[in-house]
């Protein structure tokens, strides 16, 4: 699962949603092209049926006490991986797919909501949001097939391609209260936490995989999980080592086991271990006033 929040997809979130909801609506027009008539509407929480004029107006004007500057609406995006996808239709069937993945969404929402430890914001429905589910995705100038020549520019992407855009408000739906996921604020600053909120997007995408899993009854491998890509990613060599051995960290950093499935057995150790285990260089305040005095102790004996 990959759940990512960005300022907009589409021009600039300091204005009017209008470019991001005309974008976001592409589907709707090449719909006719491959035979398919009816428009796939938006929806949240309360409605299935939201037309994307109601969406414009209802972003624009939610937006009490925000300046020029300030962002307005924030773009996220679930995109659930090929396995999960597969998973979803072998269990309910390529007919419900849209139906359980706006209902995946809301709880993803719900999340997003209780994330910013705000009183007053506790779900999804206390949020101002719009989602789209999209079923295809197209080449673009990006990737490395039309780069090649073998794909053309616009051309639908082959397989699943399931997934949800969700288009946020930058106030709640009282708007009164600015939330941004921008923030990164985790609460160590409780007056400053209190005052503008707080917002863990590791959190927020770990959570992602956590209620997906719950929710269908998903079997996700080590390998496979959010905790395990960050870790090999921003974690220290011993918490890399670690799972690289199958084992995982939890958030304050004491290790606990992980259950394995077959296919996700641990590696053996190799060359890329060892180098794992090589001491990073110290680059601490103390050791380059040691070596600074050492270089002037060197000038003077030079001297």
């Amino acid at each position: 699962m990959h759940i990512n929040i960005t300022d907009s997809e589409e021009g600039t979130n300091k204005g009017s949603s209008s470019q991001l909801v005309h974008y976001l609506e592409k589907e709707n027009r090449v719909r006719p092209k491959y035979g398919e008539e009816d428009p796939e509407y938006w929806f949240n929480q309360e409605r299935r049926d939201v037309p994307s004029y109601e969406v414009r107006i209802a972003l624009d004007n939610n937006v009490a006490k925000l300046s020029k500057t300030d962002a307005k609406f924030f773009l996220i995006n679930i995109s659930p991986s090929r396995k999960e996808l597969a998973f979803l239709k072998e269990r309910y069937g390529e007919a419900q797919i849209k139906e359980k993945l706006k209902e995946y969404s809301i709880s993803v929402m719900d999340e997003y909501a209780r994330n910013f430890k705000r009183p007053g914001v506790e779900s999804s429905k206390d949020l101002l949001w719009f989602g789209k589910v999209e079923e295809h995705r197209y080449y673009s100038h990006k990737d490395s097939e039309v780069k090649q020549g073998v794909k053309k520019r616009g051309e639908l992407k082959e397989g699943d391609q399931w997934h949800v855009q969700v288009v946020v408000s930058r106030k709640d739906i009282t708007n009164r209260i600015k939330l941004s996921p921008m923030n990164k604020s985790r609460g160590r600053n409780q007056k400053h936490s209190l005052r503008i909120g707080q917002f863990d997007r590791k959190a927020f995408a770990a959570s992602g995989e956590r209620i997906f899993d719950e929710k269908f009854g998903f079997e996700r491998g080590l390998t496979e999980s959010f905790l395990y890509t960050n870790t090999m990613k921003n974690g220290t060599v011993e918490q890399r080592l670690l799972m690289r051995k199958g084992r995982g960290i939890n958030t304050e950093n004491t290790i606990y086991s992980h259950q394995l499935s077959p296919e996700h057995e641990p590696v053996k150790e190799s060359l890329l271990d060892s180098l794992l285990l090589k001491p990073e260089p110290d680059y601490s305040p103390a050791v380059f006033r040691r070596k600074k005095k050492r270089r002037r102790n060197d000038q003077g004996l030079r001297l």
